[in-house]
């Protein structure tokens, strides 16, 4: 389930060929090897790399990392186990070696030697990473912002375009919010933002996408046809209306859908949608309507 959630963009698991160990290979670079590794700031890519030097100088044919965070793998699953612990500021990232022999004392020096160099790299490229999903996502719902949701809409009108593909855009709107914000405050307004968002990440499918784009308006990415974005839109109705919070506030949601045609760009999208959301709204809100122009 992607919500603009970083898991689609740096998969908690992610895996790498192995490097071909030899008993003859030539003298560790240290300083190469940390060229390598501060290469990246992407996690996996660091991890990797990390791997492959090992593969090469040590007989390591696998490796998993994990901490409260991550979750890291390199290689294969299976050999002599050898477990390790790296610490940050007293938080412990645990190492899971395979290896395909026994470390002898001199390799045990050597892994001692380059284990150190993997912390500062790893942890710039997950700081990095950190900073960047703070860019793509909205503080409150932890739903996709609007930067985010502009980028991913492009990128998935383009990438049905390719396949042949169906894409469309519901765009949402909550009823009575204004109303909700100057009676009891911007405190409950917020707790019923984040309440929605948490129906919205509920009801969406995994290869579906949310976002909050400002206020109360939400949109939503569906992998699929208009009415697929219509079930969509059913379910969400619902859930929304059996929720007591919503109920005892007087607030409900409106909803608007359109398919992505052929010759339509994602501004287009989303002006389809938009009039389906106020046709929703004219009609007494609390409901959705399909804008079905781009299928004629």
């Amino acid at each position: 389930m992607d919500f603009g959630l970083a898991t689609s963009l740096y998969p908690d698991e992610y895996h790498y060929p192995t490097e071909t160990y030899s008993s003859s290979a030539q003298q560790l670079d240290l300083v190469q090897v940390i060229q390598q590794l501060h290469a990246s700031l992407d996690p996996r890519t660091v991890f990797a790399c990390y791997g492959k030097v090992l593969g090469q100088y040590l007989p390591v044919q696998g490796i998993r990392l994990t901490n409260d965070e991550y979750k890291l793998s390199w290689g294969k699953r299976y050999g002599i186990s050898l477990k390790r612990q790296l610490l940050n500021g007293g938080m412990p990232l645990n190492l899971h070696y395979q290896l395909l022999t026994p470390l002898t004392p001199s390799q045990k020096l050597l892994l001692q030697e380059i284990e150190p160099l993997l912390l500062q790299p790893l942890l710039n490229a997950m700081q990095y990473q950190e900073m960047s999903m703070q860019a793509m996502f909205d503080s409150l719902t932890g739903l996709g912002n609007r930067h985010y949701y502009t980028q991913s809409l492009k990128n998935a009108i383009a990438r049905a375009h390719r396949k042949q593909g169906s894409v469309s855009l519901i765009v949402l709107d909550l009823d009575n919010f204004k109303q909700l914000n100057d009676r009891h405050g911007h405190k409950c307004g917020d707790y019923i933002l984040k309440e929605f968002g948490d129906i919205i990440r509920g009801t969406i499918r995994n290869t579906d996408q949310a976002f909050r784009i400002g206020g109360d308006e939400f949109v939503i990415i569906v992998q699929g046809n208009i009415h697929a974005a219509g079930l969509l839109c059913e379910r969400i109705v619902t859930a929304t209306n059996q929720h007591d919070s919503f109920d005892q506030f007087g607030v409900s949601c409106s909803l608007g859908a359109a398919e992505s045609g052929e010759a339509l760009e994602a501004e287009q999208v989303y002006e389809l949608a938009d009039k389906a959301l106020y046709r929703a709204k004219a009609s007494g809100r609390n409901g959705y309507q399909l804008n079905l122009e781009q299928l004629s």
